[in-house]
């Protein structure tokens, strides 16, 4: 014998939409805290296993540090400024283009992922926010440049490049942490639009050296010529090492101090920190679309 069974309507568990809303919202921020700390420890185990990646990139720029430091010891004193060594100067742009050269490398943990696969598993998976894969890979290469930094400013202090105060220890950190977000998110874009690793690699090696050159990590404005003066200053990276180098040099320092001379006028602290956090905007707006229809 078969019949109809009609469930009351005290049996069904009716919930508004605004219910559903603010529940999802009260979930939402510890649920995405919880699977970008999954996917940063996943990271982070990887670089457990194959720690020479971390190895090499403290040893790279303490090699620059050494040979360099050595290539230009004999150099006049005051031939990069005042009373200022070339191991003074080298110091900031060791540290800038370590950590650079570490966040444009961002994007290829997730490009393997996608040719392997495992990024699809991923965008299946019911995560609250897809974004948490970008934020993980971002807070990695974030921790891992500031390790490297700590490094730099160790081995600078044993070559004789002195050693800032707690307060300009902590702008090192935040300006790194500046350059870092911005590269990390135009790297990561990168590996949503690219390809391939082989075409994301192409542009890694292509950006890296033009931009060190192009940047007062070496040299001095003063010794470049005038166009290169120019594209030296629209340098991001420059952006990063001038303020950090006066750092090293002045224990007195404030946001209006003059950081660099550039070709149409003076920077100052706070308006070099200002262009980072401009370039950090642009990036993180115009990769919002792409990230938008990759995890759509």
């Amino acid at each position: 014998m078969s019949g109809t069974v009609t469930t009351s309507k005290s049996d069904i568990n009716l919930r508004s939409p605004s219910a559903d809303s603010t529940g999802n919202d009260s979930n939402f921020t510890g649920e995405f805290i919880q699977e970008t700390l999954a996917l940063t420890k996943r990271l982070f185990i990887q670089l457990q296993r194959r720690p020479s990646t971390l190895i090499a990139g403290v040893l790279q720029p303490l090699m620059w540090l050494v040979l360099f430091g050595a290539l230009f010891q004999n150099a006049p004193k005051d031939l990069f400024g005042n009373n200022l060594n070339y191991g003074q100067f080298l110091g900031a742009g060791v540290i800038v283009f370590t950590a650079f050269a570490g966040a444009l490398n961002a994007g290829l943990p997730v490009m393997f992922d996608r040719e392997f696969g495992f990024l699809n598993r991923l965008l299946v998976a019911p995560l609250a926010s897809r974004f948490s894969i970008v934020a993980a890979s971002a807070i990695y290469i974030i921790v891992q440049s500031l390790i490297q930094t700590a490094a730099i400013v160790i081995a600078s202090a044993f070559l004789g490049a002195g050693f800032p105060d707690f307060m300009g220890l902590m702008t090192i950190a935040a300006i790194v942490f500046l350059l870092v977000l911005g590269v990390t998110a135009l790297s990561l874009g990168l590996a949503f639009a690219l390809p391939g690793h082989i075409e994301l690699i192409a542009v890694i090696f292509v950006t890296n050296l033009p931009l060190l050159f192009a940047s007062t990590a070496l040299v001095p404005l003063s010794f470049m010529p005038k166009w290169l003066q120019i594209v030296a200053t629209l340098n991001p990276l420059s952006y990063a090492i001038e303020p950090i180098r006066y750092l090293y040099l002045h224990s007195h320092w404030t946001l209006g101090s003059v950081v660099m001379q550039a070709p149409w006028g003076i920077i100052t602290f706070g308006g070099a920190l200002l262009v980072l956090l401009a370039f950090d905007a642009v990036v993180l707006v115009a990769i919002q679309p792409l990230l938008r229809r990759r995890f759509a």
